[in-house]
């Protein structure tokens, strides 16, 4: 596994069997939802940049029955405004123990570990990325991230990682066609 970030990496694709399972997709927001760096306003107000084609691909998983959440070990008020921008199934900020958190999610849910998708980009994310049945990295992760991630992003974090991983997931239903036949102008596939 590569170990700088200039290096390629393994984007290796998984069975599309187990794609097709995923129907609870977790994501750590800074590093993943964005690129990892923060800015602060002369006012102290916290800043961040988001993805916009992220953005339409967690709504097309969200149109296509999937659910979503953000589990973060940072609080913003940023993200509780994108989150409820983009109609996040789950929120949870300040998270010390990301494992727990999501074992929760995964319950409330009433979902099975071999269901949930989770994205990361850093230590934090080990111990869920390593306990889910799809763990993401993305591309620009760190090394042991990557090489615990059953799936590794081409793009790197806050540049359309999470669309990209939408998508191979809705291509693996065989849903991809239908929902974006809408967007092609005639409404033809």
């Amino acid at each position: 596994m590569p170990s700088g970030p200039n290096q390629s990496v393994d984007t290796s694709q998984p069975p599309a069997t187990l794609l097709a399972t995923i129907q609870l997709l977790l994501l750590d927001c800074d590093g993943v939802l964005t690129d990892g760096g923060v800015t602060w306003s002369e006012d102290g107000i916290e800043q961040k940049t988001f993805h916009i084609r992220d953005g339409l691909g967690i709504k097309l998983w969200q149109q296509a029955g999937g659910q979503v959440g953000i589990v973060t070990g940072r609080s913003s008020r940023v993200v509780e405004w994108r989150a409820r921008e983009l109609g996040i199934d789950f929120i949870r900020q300040g998270v010390g123990d990301k494992l727990a958190v999501v074992a929760d999610l995964v319950a409330a849910a009433g979902l099975g570990w071999e269901a949930v998708a989770y994205v990361g980009d850093d230590l934090p994310d080990l111990p869920v990325v390593s306990r889910v049945g799809l763990g993401v990295a993305v591309a620009d992760a760190c090394p042991e991230l990557r090489a615990a991630a059953g799936l590794v992003t081409s793009l790197p974090g806050g540049q359309g990682a999470v669309r990209e991983l939408i998508e191979r997931l809705l291509k693996a239903r065989g849903g991809w066609e239908e929902l974006i036949a809408s967007y092609r102008g005639d409404g033809i596939a």
